[in-house]
């Protein structure tokens, strides 16, 4: 597996613990579950699940099409991307329950993070063959 493959694996455990602890607190705090959920929703879908995928993707994508990675610099700048992005919409959910601000910051770490889905779906459809006629 490359590095890039591991990492992505590796980030969507630790997301995938952060998410379980997040959770657990919503249930021994409930009044913690409105502000905590939709952090805990994205820290699950894009962070263990997506990171997962990314990772998985990566590693198989090229192998199963016989056609190498188009960009692997497009992929180490999406990794990086997509957590800035993760990470910063996380924050911006907890932040926007105390400060105004969060409610912007969560729009701009949510741009961040829509750009990181689209480098990754242009590098796989670039990496896939043509379709045969």
């Amino acid at each position: 597996m490359s590095r890039l493959t591991i990492l992505f694996i590796k980030s969507s455990l630790i997301y995938f613990a952060i998410a379980a602890l997040v959770g657990l607190d919503m249930t021994l705090m409930p009044g913690h579950y409105g502000a905590l959920m939709p952090m805990h929703a994205h820290l699950m879908l894009l962070g263990w699940i997506s990171m997962m995928i990314f990772g998985v993707a990566y590693h198989i994508l090229p192998r199963f099409s016989a056609s190498p990675l188009y960009s692997e610099k497009l992929a180490n700048v999406q990794f990086y991307v997509a957590h800035i992005g993760l990470v910063g919409m996380a924050v911006s959910f907890a932040l926007r329950s105390y400060v105004d601000a969060g409610a912007i910051l969560l729009i701009i770490f949510s741009i961040i993070e829509a750009i990181a889905v689209i480098m990754f779906a242009f590098n796989m459809l670039m990496t896939l063959p043509k379709a045969p006629k």
